[in-house]
């Protein structure tokens, strides 16, 4: 009887598949988690466009793609960034431990919360209503709790584990305690769709707790942020496009009331249905003012360090989600009052967004594919 050999397969590894590994390897090492600002930025152009008060032909459809690209998006980067902690736990608890990115891990819960949101909005045309309430509710609690956790684990690393210095506060320093505000805009969209009674209203107040939890931390922070313009001077030019985050909270808050009181009479009895409809037009209103203050403020040294040289970061995303906010705030300042100023301060706040989201993704596909971006700094 003949003997067959059979030799042991070996895998041969090429000098162009390990530099492959190693360049991959290298990339996932420097994934941070600022990357979810640009699945922030995503949802956030269709959640914003899908509610405009004015809406052309083929704008919902084009709002459902990019939700989808959000959607899709987001799954990769969360299973990056898993790679990212299982590979590199030391680099991951770096960064927890770096004043400068740790802020950037509230933005894992904005991603979840605005890809969540934009499932209700504009998904469920693709998925059905029943699948996009499911999806929304998981996000929005993953989301919430993530948030919550972040408003206060990363406060407590400043000032336990942190050196940091009054002149290295930057607006990224809002990122973890706007989470919660945006866990108070996007909870409403569920609302309908518990049984009602106290499931309802429990939600309702739920929203308005982190509405506030939110609001109080950053008007604790915000004057950081502020006096270390005023006495130290502008930002590095990098870290000049951060000044639009300081319009997170200021629209998503404006966003928050009108949605809560959209849904306050479905939720809770008389008198406080009628008291939150007035308070969404009392509190909001100024606080658009105020909102298009620091935009003239920001954008100007936006242009101040354009003209010195600023190249491009993922920095610029922060010129997304911010404005995208006051949209969708103007948008609800335009439901509540009638007037029409608002609905055209919110078609050209979207517009800014929508050119702000062209050039970020543009420079952010060309930094992907050149390796420039997640390159070993």
């Amino acid at each position: 009887m003949a003997t067959t050999l059979v030799r042991p397969r070996t895998t041969v590894t090429t000098p162009d598949t390990a530099d492959t590994a190693r360049r991959a390897h290298k990339a996932l090492r420097q994934l941070g988690p600022n990357w979810y600002a640009s699945i922030m930025g995503t949802a956030i152009v269709a959640n914003a466009g899908a509610t405009l008060p004015y809406q052309v032909p083929g704008q919902r459809v084009a709002c459902q793609l990019v939700w989808a690209l959000s959607a899709v998006a987001l799954a990769v980067l969360l299973t990056a960034r898993a790679g990212h902690w299982i590979h590199h736990r030391d680099q991951a608890r770096a960064h927890l431990l770096d004043p400068a990115v740790a802020p950037f891990y509230g933005c894992l819960s904005m991603a979840l919360l605005a890809v969540g949101g934009g499932t209700l909005i504009v998904g469920k045309d693709l998925i059905g209503t029943g699948a996009a309430v499911a999806v929304d509710a998981v996000l929005f609690t993953a989301g919430t709790a993530i948030g919550l956790v972040m408003a206060v684990a990363v406060p407590y690393l400043m000032v336990v584990r942190h050196k940091v210095e009054a002149a290295q506060a930057t607006p990224v320093w809002l990122l973890p305690l706007v989470a919660p505000m945006v866990s108070a805009a996007l909870g409403p969209l569920l609302i309908p769709h518990l049984p009602a009674g106290q499931p309802r209203e429990a939600l309702l107040l739920a929203c308005y707790a982190m509405f506030g939890l939110s609001l109080l931390a950053t008007l604790l922070m915000l004057p950081l942020v502020f006096g270390r313009l005023i006495v130290g001077g502008p930002l590095p030019l990098a870290l000049t496009p951060t000044l639009f985050l300081v319009l997170g909270p200021l629209g998503q808050s404006t966003t928050a009331v009108n949605q809560l009181a959209d849904m306050a009479p479905q939720s809770i009895g008389a008198p406080y249905a009628g008291a939150f409809g007035a308070f969404a037009v009392v509190y909001g209103v100024p606080v658009m003012g105020f909102a298009l203050l620091w935009t003239a403020l920001a954008a100007a040294m936006l242009v101040r360090a354009a003209r010195r040289g600023m190249g491009f970061a993922m920095t610029w995303w922060a010129l997304t989600f911010p404005v995208g906010t006051c949209v969708t705030g103007a948008a609800g300042l335009a439901r509540h009052t009638g007037l029409a100023a608002f609905a055209w301060l919110a078609a050209a706040l979207f517009l800014a967004l929508l050119t702000a989201w062209l050039l970020a993704a543009a420079h952010t596909l060309r930094g992907l594919f050149s390796g420039r971006l997640l390159a070993a700094a």
